[in-house]
This record gives C-alpha cells, sequence and structure tokens, in this order.
C-alpha cells in the first residue's frame, strides 16, 4: 500500500474564523460536513465557502469549549460521523454525529440534513448515555474510559471504534451496534439500552516510535474491508492527551491487519488525522479526505487529500 498527499487546505469560515479541531468528516449536501470535537456547530464545506452548521443546542449558553477558559468538560466531543444508509430515515443524505463517550456531556448523538432538504428542520438530538454505557461494559473498560473516536456502517451494523491506549492496556477495539435500532433510539422510537451491542474486536497495530497506535476513524473499502487511521499518541493516560509521535493508514480484514503504511507529514510535521471519507474509489485504490486536528483553537484545522494505491 502507497499514500501520497494530493492537496492541503486550511480550513476557516467565510467570515475568516478558523474550524476548530476538526474531529470527523463525511459527504453532505454536496459537500463534506466537519464536526469540531469542541463546539456545538460542525463546518459545511463546499466549493462555494464554509459556513456553520448547528449540531447541538448550546451547553449553558456556549457554543465554543476551551481549556484555557475553564470549559473544556462541556464540550460535546463529537467524534464519529457517517452518512445514513438510504431508506432507514426518511430525507435523503442525512448524517449522524455521536460524542466519544467518558461523561456526561459526550454521549449524545445528533441527526442532521442539509439545510433546505426535504425534512430539515435542525438537528435531531438524543441522550444516548444507556448505550454507552453497554458499549463501555462489551469493551470490558469502565464508562470513563470510552474515547469512541470513528465509525463507518458495514451492512446492517455501525462498526464503531474505541481508540483506547495500548500503552496504558487499554487496547484500540470496535464494536458492531445495530443500526436500525440506533436510529431508533435517536428518533425516540426506541430506548438507547435496548439497542444491541455486539463483535466486539480488538486490534493490534503495531506502534510508532515504540508508541502503541490506535484507530481515530475509519471508512468502508469496496471490497468489504475497512481503512482506519491510527495515531500513536505519547501518553501514560488514556484520559490526557499527549503528542502524536506517528501516524497510519490500516486496512482490517474482520479483526486482521491486512496492510498498513505510514501516513506522509503534513506541512513538516506529523498529521494527526482525525476524519476520513472515501472521495472516490479508483482502480489501484482510493481518494481520500482527511481531516487534521491542529489541537490549537486559534489554528485552523487541515483538509488533507490522500491517494492510496494498494
Amino acid at each position: 500500500m502507497q499514500v501520497e498527499v494530493e492537496h492541503v487546505t486550511a480550513l476557516r469560515f467565510d467570515d475568516g474564523t478558523p474550524v476548530r479541531a476538526a474531529s470527523a468528516v463525511v459527504a453532505f449536501g454536496g459537500g463534506w460536513l466537519v464536526a469540531q470535537d469542541d463546539a456545538t456547530h460542525a463546518a459545511w464545506v463546499r466549493p462555494g465557502g464554509v459556513t456553520p452548521v448547528r449540531a447541538l443546542p448550546p451547553v449553558r449558553g456556549l457554543d465554543t469549549f476551551e481549556e484555557a477558559r475553564g470549559t473544556k468538560a462541556l464540550k460535546p466531543d463529537l467524534e464519529a460521523a457517517f452518512v445514513v444508509p438510504d431508506g432507514l430515515r426518511r430525507g435523503a443524505g442525512a448524517v449522524m454525529l455521536l460524542g466519544s463517550g467518558s461523561s456526561p456531556a459526550r454521549v449524545r448523538g445528533s441527526l442532521l440534513r442539509p439545510p433546505g432538504a426535504d425534512g430539515d428542520g435542525g438537528p435531531v438530538v438524543a441522550d444516548l448515555a444507556p448505550l454507552y454505557a453497554a458499549v463501555a461494559r462489551r469493551l470490558g473498560i469502565d464508562a470513563d474510559l470510552l474515547n469512541l473516536e470513528g465509525a463507518c456502517v458495514v451492512g446492517d451494523v455501525l462498526r464503531w471504534f474505541q481508540r483506547g491506549l495500548p500503552d496504558a492496556g487499554v487496547p484500540t477495539a470496535s464494536v458492531d451496534v445495530d443500526l436500525r435500532a440506533l436510529l431508533g433510539a435517536l428518533a425516540g422510537d426506541a430506548r438507547p439500552a435496548d439497542v444491541p451491542v455486539t463483535g466486539e474486536r480488538r486490534y493490534d497495530l503495531g506502534s510508532a516510535r515504540g508508541v502503541g497506535l490506535a484507530v481515530t476513524d475509519a471508512v468502508l473499502l469496496a471490497d468489504g474491508a475497512v481503512l482506519v487511521s491510527a495515531a500513536a499518541e505519547d501518553t501514560p493516560d488514556p484520559r490526557d492527551d499527549g503528542p502524536v509521535v506517528g501516524s497510519v493508514l490500516a486496512v482490517l480484514d474482520g479483526g486482521v491487519v491486512r496492510d498498513r503504511v505510514d501516513l506522509p507529514h503534513v506541512h513538516g510535521a506529523v498529521a494527526k488525522v482525525e476524519g476520513l471519507g472515501v472521495v472516490e474509489h479508483t482502480v489501484d485504490g482510493v481518494r481520500l479526505l482527511a481531516t487534521v486536528d491542529a489541537d490549537d483553537p486559534t489554528e485552523p484545522s487541515l483538509a488533507v487529500g490522500l491517494r492510496v494505491r494498494w
């Protein structure tokens, strides 16, 4: 497997403010929706510009959250995004965003449709805390160690990836969540506690510079395998951030790593890829759009075009 960077774009809203902490990217309304993990609105990226789209209501009157202001604990930490398959919910082009877990602020789901689309009435938001608790039980970890950072639709389930921290004894892993039941819970037609959670898998992605690699996002490939981004974060505690010393793409067949390749540096630094979206499948591989978190609310996140060849 080979990978090359085709383009890099700094993401800014039309008013010049930076797109912060880009944590997921998904096709949306003829463009891309980029989640910001420290904000209640996402960025709708289209050829004509970048506009905000509300994903959640304000939290205690706030729409952005920062450690320096003492509001980091309130952030919704939307880390996973996927397109809802046709036929499961009314309204074409719907996407779902999901929080990472680990605290009451981070256990919500949000269903969005492109502004102006049929059925668009703003985000449909639900507290899914009982589902997150079930995921933690399935993974065999304490709920405050959840860090669900990526997801993709595989058949009739959502494969939801736990980043974890391999070096601290919290494996990178995934579970399968019944997709129809999940959407029912979000719509209020079913209880979140009743959503089936199955298929726990653990992955050994190796290491970079001696630090274990853990999944940050995932997309489904044309052959049914799953392509993941993974980062090696040098920290002793799963709850704490640390410097990312390496990042890779890997192809997973079930629980087996079929292939792996180091990601090129972007602007001279390790690319902390937080989001992946498939632009197109090609004869010899796939083109991806990746989002890179700058880890600084004053700096714009990056949209990086990647060409992968098998």
